[in-house]
């Protein structure tokens, strides 16, 4: 990611975290950033873009830490990807926390974030090697979705180094998610190259 992009999502958590979402104007970004308000319109006509452009970028901070090849289980494999993510989240804590309580209050935001979120589930499959295409594809991601908000859920609340609530309750929403594909009868999509060594 571009050091510019960099200092504008800096700039995005530190609005929200002080103004709220709603605070969110290309005056205020501009005055963080240093970057020119009419370039911010230009680049990002809705502000949702900005939160497209986060979306990528924890998703690129998770993709640069995976090892292709790595082996473990489908489910050891997502869930170091999804925590790979918590941990991306980390540098604009406070910002998250003050979205995610704008988001819960405000459902047309709540709606607006939906497929951004989608997406960014996608692509966490992706990096855990795991099928996101297709149908199958498509209901592991949207099962991801809400294996992903039940971890932020603890996230919120947990202030501790290890990130142990957090960890806990990742794993009990992965449990609740193998249980729903297995009535489903979604297969896990292991798209990992076995070990010809192994």
């Amino acid at each position: 990611m571009q050091s510019t992009d960099t200092q504008l999502l800096d700039a995005l958590f530190t609005v929200i975290a002080e103004q709220g979402w709603r605070g969110v104007t290309p005056g205020r970004l501009s005055g963080l950033s240093g970057i020119p308000a009419g370039e911010l319109v230009r680049r990002f006509p809705s502000r949702l873009d900005l939160l497209r452009l986060h979306a990528d970028a924890v998703a690129e901070s998770v993709a640069a830490g995976t090892v292709p090849g790595q082996g473990g289980t489908p489910r050891d494999r997502i869930f170091d990807v999804l925590m790979r993510g918590v941990d991306a989240l980390l540098p604009h804590r406070a910002g998250m926390l003050r979205l995610i309580s704008d988001m819960r209050r405000d459902g047309v935001l709540a709606l607006a974030l939906a497929p951004i979120l989608q997406r960014s589930m996608e692509r966490m499959l992706d990096a855990a090697e795991l099928d996101s295409t297709g149908l199958q594809g498509k209901l592991r991601a949207t099962g991801l979705v809400g294996v992903w908000l039940m971890t932020i859920r603890a996230w919120e609340k947990d202030e501790s180094v290890d990130m142990g609530a957090t960890m806990a309750a990742l794993d009990r929403a992965l449990d609740r998610a193998e249980q729903a594909a297995r009535s489903l009868r979604i297969e896990p999509g292991d798209r990992a190259v076995p070990d010809p060594g192994a």
